[in-house]
């Protein structure tokens, strides 16, 4: 399929709403989305591979690709800490004939959703409360406080944006968000359910 015309998923929301455990159960669901790896100068943890959850890069090669214009989008989520899509990862998912799905922060995912307009359907995955995600990122234990901190802060501002998206999906229960997700992506990709 020729990706000047291809349709494809774009998810998004604040860290700890759940996108990528829907993400996941969506590539499970339907064999015809593929996956697009993003890329991040962050470093990798534990568990993580390189080209699996990321593409993990140096700051500098971040920067050179920005410069050379091989990125789709991008944003310096903290200080020194790049995430973006590669132009290469959908060229290497509709060549395979499936629909890419982003599994994307707020910015990139309305940048995306402006780039291809109505041939994206751009999804804002939110918690029921920002007192449920606090407590979400807090259970986690990945990170200190103070990052925890900025994360939280980031959380407030991302979450404004979210009329700015095609649909909401309110993640209070995840049989429930999977559900609803499920028939937004057969609905919009006419696949069946």
């Amino acid at each position: 399929m020729n990706s000047a015309d291809q349709k494809m998923i774009v998810i998004s929301a604040p860290s700890g709403a759940g996108k990528t455990t829907i993400v996941k159960h969506l590539l499970k669901k339907f064999p015809q989305l593929g996956f697009s790896v993003s890329a991040t100068s962050r470093t990798m943890r534990d568990g993580e591979e390189n080209g699996r959850e990321y593409y993990f890069m140096s700051s500098e090669l971040f920067r050179d690709m920005v410069r050379q214009g091989k990125l789709l989008e991008w944003q310096e989520v903290y200080p020194d800490s790049f995430y973006g899509t590669q132009v290469s990862e959908v060229d290497r998912i509709t060549s395979t004939g499936q629909f890419p799905v982003f599994d994307v922060d707020v910015v990139g995912g309305l940048n995306i959703k402006k780039m291809y307009k109505e041939r994206a359907l751009a999804i804002f995955i939110k918690p029921p409360s920002y007192e449920v995600l606090e407590a979400r990122l807090r259970s986690r234990g990945t990170e200190s406080e103070e990052n925890l901190l900025k994360r939280l802060n980031k959380v407030k501002w991302e979450l404004t944006f979210e009329n700015n998206f095609d649909v909401v999906i309110v993640n209070n229960t995840l049989h429930e968000a999977f559900s609803e997700a499920e028939k937004l992506v057969a609905d919009f990709l006419n696949l069946n359910l």
